[in-house]
């Protein structure tokens, strides 16, 4: 029996600017088992940022419960969220987010130093990741000296090196050309055929097409929700 790795339960995010309540995320109920590859659709304005710093424990709900993995985080406090998120949550951003004057193989092991794993196990596990993604002799290089993808590759590692249960992907393929981004998602895809679970918030229908099941937010409620079978290249 699959393993819950996010349930939410009437799940709402108000904002008060001024006189005016905006309602962002109204009432959702989602459960996303172990294994899947979801990913989260929407126009701007539809909630679904809102809904993915939610999920990514960046964010706290008005109201509503959110279980991640098993736990309750709707309640828990800045540090218990920053320990979840360090824990049980791998995050791949647009813009990769990487520290340009460190290595490569430096990047990837910043979430260990911040678990407290010693110096020999991070540079094991890091290197072990790299390999993963393809980028086993760029090492010692640093994020100015590749290319957008090998970034985004890098991004993905380091999302990785602490084998979370949720992998998070906000636009991650936003600023790589159309083969840079073919050859992310098809890490993605394999990786999820590995059993890692990830959720993809995207615009994009082309890349929504590598997911198995797409949820479309409109006005902050679930317009959608279906299973998607991938064709052609995208089946790989």
């Amino acid at each position: 029996m699959s393993q819950d790795v996010i349930r939410t339960q009437s799940l709402t995010k108000h904002y008060v600017l001024g006189a005016e309540t905006v309602r962002a995320v109204r009432s959702v109920d989602l459960t996303i088992e172990s294994g899947e590859f979801v990913a989260i659709m929407g126009p701007s304005g539809s909630g679904k940022s809102t809904f993915m710093n939610m999920i990514g424990c960046l964010d706290t709900p008005t109201s509503g419960n959110y279980w991640l993995n098993g736990t309750d985080v709707s309640e828990l406090d800045d540090d218990e969220l920053a320990h979840i998120r360090n824990r049980d949550i791998g995050f791949v951003f647009q813009t990769f987010n990487l520290l340009p004057r460190a290595t490569v193989l430096h990047n990837v092991e910043l979430p260990l130093i911040y678990a407290g794993v010693g110096s020999k196990d991070r540079r094991d596990r890091a290197a072990r990741k790299l390999e993963m993604v393809g980028l086993g002799n760029r090492m010692d290089h640093k994020p100015p000296e590749i290319s957008g993808g090998q970034r985004q590759r890098v991004a993905i590692a380091r999302a990785l090196v602490n084998d979370p249960a949720l992998l998070l992907a906000d636009e991650p393929t936003g600023n790589l050309d159309s083969v840079t981004s073919e050859e992310v998602m098809g890490i993605f895809v394999d990786l999820n055929r590995s059993g890692q679970t990830i959720v993809l918030v995207t615009h994009e229908n082309e890349v929504a097409e590598y997911a198995k099941r797409q949820v479309h937010l409109r006005d902050g409620e679930i317009e959608k929700d279906f299973l998607n079978e991938p064709t052609g290249a995208i089946a790989r």
